[in-house]
C-alpha cells in the first residue's frame, strides 16, 4: 500500500492559495501571492530537502501541473538541488481536459479522479506526494484518501484565500508524529490519520 502525503504551506487560518509568488494564483481576486517566501532560509530548505530527498512520486491537480512544469524542466539539476527529484518523479495529472503532458514522466489521470487514485494507493511504489493543487486536495480530502499531512503553519492570517480544509472534508482524528519550529516561527508538523473522530465533555 502507497502513501499518500499531502505537503502544504498554509496560513495560521488554513489559507494554502499561492505561497510561492505574487502571480502563482491570482484566482478569486487574491492579493497576497508569496507570502511565504519571507520565511524561507536555510532551516526551510532543509526540511524541504529531506522531504523531497526521499523515493516519491506526484500527484498533481492541471494548473500546479502547469506552475511546476513551466519551471523545473528548465532548471540546471547540478546548482538547483529540488529539481532532479521533481523531474524523476512520476507525475500522475488530475484533469477535467485532456492536455498534452510534455514534462517527462507525466501521466494523466481520466475519469473518476478518486478511483484512479485509489488504485495508485493500492499498487506497488513509493510514495506519493501532493504539492500545492488546492482544489484536488478537496476531492482527496472528501474522499479520506490522505495518510500524512506534512504541514508548515506560517506565523500569518490572510482571511480570503483557497483553504486547505473546506466544506466537503470529512470528520477525522490525526495523530502528529513530528513538529519542529524555524528560527522565523514556521511550524513543522506532520500528522498521520489516526482513524475516527472522538468527543466528549468537560
Amino acid at each position: 500500500m502507497r502513501k499518500l502525503i499531502v505537503l502544504t504551506f498554509v496560513t495560521m487560518d488554513g489559507v494554502m492559495q499561492a505561497p510561492g509568488q505574487p502571480t502563482e494564483d491570482p484566482s478569486g481576486g487574491f492579493q497576497h501571492g508569496g507570502w511565504a517566501a519571507p520565511y524561507f532560509d536555510e532551516f526551510m530548505g532543509q526540511v524541504m530537502g529531506e522531504q523531497m530527498g526521499r523515493p516519491f512520486d506526484m500527484v498533481l491537480g492541471r494548473k500546479t501541473y502547469d506552475i511546476f512544469s513551466g519551471f523545473w524542466p528548465q532548471q540546471d539539476e547540478a546548482t538547483n538541488p529540488g529539481a532532479r527529484p521533481l523531474n524523476q518523479a512520476t507525475k500522475y495529472v488530475a484533469s477535467r481536459s485532456r492536455p498534452k503532458l510534455e514534462w517527462q514522466n507525466s501521466v494523466l489521470l481520466q475519469g473518476d479522479v478518486a478511483a484512479e487514485i485509489k488504485k495508485l494507493k493500492s499498487g506497488i511504489g513509493p510514495e506519493l506526494q501532493v504539492h500545492g493543487s488546492s482544489n484536488l486536495i478537496q476531492t482527496l480530502l472528501r474522499e479520506d484518501l490522505v495518510d500524512e499531512l506534512w504541514l508548515k503553519v506560517f506565523p500569518i492570517s490572510l482571511g480570503k484565500g483557497k483553504h486547505l480544509f473546506s466544506d466537503g472534508a470529512v470528520p477525522a482524528a490525526f495523530t502528529l508524529r513530528g513538529s519542529q519550529v524555524s528560527p522565523k516561527g514556521v511550524i513543522v508538523a506532520t500528522y498521520e490519520r489516526a482513524g475516527e473522530l472522538s468527543t466528549g465533555s468537560f
